[in-house]
């Protein structure tokens, strides 16, 4: 299960840490922390969150002529030989076909931060650090 801190959560669904810290005062999210860990809240929930607010989320402002897209994994669905990868980037919903080894070996599942590369018809999907 994917889990993201406070600050992750809250900079995917474009508010600030204390609204996020109200959402799990009032059940909006669940969040969990380890003995010595920080607060996180599962991957998942953010990616319903993202998902219900789509609409209402601002349009990043492109920074240069290769189009990124940072976001959260929403949906990801695995055949004998292909994975469909779903990522909501604040308004955007980028949807990739790539290999299941490929979305195996990235650990690709709801709730996972990632990014999409986007050239000509080509999206390439890579994992984000966490900060």
């Amino acid at each position: 299960m994917a889990q993201l801190r406070i600050s992750e959560a809250a900079e995917l669904l474009a508010v600030s840490d204390d609204t996020v810290r109200r959402w799990i005062d009032t059940g909006r999210l669940t969040a969990s922390s380890g003995a010595t860990g920080p607060m996180t809240v599962d991957g998942a929930a953010v990616a319903a969150l993202m998902a219900q607010a789509a609409p209402r989320l601002p349009a990043p402002v492109p920074t240069s002529a290769r189009n990124r897209f940072s976001g959260i994994v929403t949906r990801v669905e695995r055949d004998g030989v292909m994975a469909l990868v779903e990522i909501q980037a604040g308004p955007h919903r980028v949807v990739s076909l790539m290999s299941r080894e490929a979305a195996d070996e990235l650990g690709l599942e709801t709730g996972v931060r990632a990014a999409a590369s986007i050239k000509a018809t080509n999206v390439v999907v890579e994992l984000e650090e966490s900060g």
